[in-house]
Order: structure tokens, then C-alpha cells, then sequence
């Protein structure tokens, strides 16, 4: 885990920022809008950097809406398609005041979530704000899929 405080973003390619209800729903409506957005980004939902991006969102929006949930606040889903092949996905909620927690233990009921994101994160770390803090993951990704042109085909005279 990197702890980030003022590190440059290079501009990016491409970027998604919604706010979401810190519900359940809102939580899979993360998961969802990422496929979708990838898809845009010509990275397709049954692909393996959705795939992944999609656990990645899943369990941070899970955390934000389990962990990071103050009533009547939102949590903020944002992608961002950076030119040196990563997708850095961060998810923003409005509270500070708990830290995170990381468990390894076997026999232990949950907080394995962070685990998955350090497996399938190039890296990940923790921002604090104003108000909240922002966890954020970056994913290597491969170049996205196109669809290439069909050869014409012509009849045989």
C-alpha cells in the first residue's frame, strides 16, 4: 500500500467521475458503469482487463459503502484511462476517521477485500481529503481491443 499526497496524475486519455448512492445498489451500479465505460475505451465487457477492473470496483465500492459511509453522503467512482497503459480507478467516500484494515487470517469473517486489490493491482494506496480519503488502484493494461475491418469479399466470376 502507497500512502499519496500530492503526486501528479499525467492527463489522461480518458476519464469517468460519478457520484453514487453509498448503498449496496450503488455499489454494483460502480461495478456495471465500469464495464460499460471500459467497453467505450474499446476494452470489452468479457475482457480480461474489465474483468479484473470490475473486482477491483467491487471491492472498493464495497468498502466505501460498508466502511466509508457517513448518512446522507455520496461515495465518487472515478476512472482514469492514463497514457502509460494503466486504468487507475479511485473511489472517494466521506469518511477519515477509520483507517484501513487489511486480514490475512484464514478463519476471519471479512477485510480480505484489500487483499484481492494488492493481488490484482499493480499498486494501490490511500489518499486523504479535505473530507474522507480516496483509495485508488492503477491496472496495467494491455493495447484495447478493436474490432478490425472485414476483407471485402468478392464473388468468384
Amino acid at each position: 500500500m502507497n500512502s499519496e499526497n500530492s503526486t501528479r496524475i499525467p492527463t489522461p486519455l480518458g476519464e469517468l467521475a460519478l457520484r453514487l448512492s453509498a448503498t449496496p445498489r450503488g455499489a454494483r451500479l460502480a461495478r456495471r458503469l465500469t464495464a460499460q465505460q471500459l467497453d467505450a475505451w474499446g476494452y470489452p465487457h468479457d475482457g480480461e482487463v474489465s474483468d479484473t477492473a470490475q473486482h477491483v470496483v467491487a471491492e472498493l465500492a464495497a468498502n466505501a459503502v460498508t466502511h466509508g459511509r457517513v448518512p446522507g453522503r455520496d461515495f465518487e467512482l472515478r476512472l482514469l484511462l492514463l497514457p502509460e497503459g494503466l486504468l487507475r480507478i479511485e473511489v472517494s467516500d466521506a469518511r477519515g476517521d477509520r483507517g484501513l484494515r487489511i486480514v490475512t487470517e484464514a478463519d476471519a469473517e471479512g477485510g480480505r477485500g484489500l487483499v484481492l486489490v494488492t493481488v490484482l493491482a499493480t499498486t494501490w494506496g490511500v489518499t486523504e481529503r479535505e473530507v474522507g480519503k480516496t483509495v485508488w488502484a492503477e491496472l496495467a493494461l494491455s493495447p484495447p481491443h478493436r474490432e478490425t475491418p472485414r476483407p471485402s469479399v468478392r464473388a468468384a466470376r
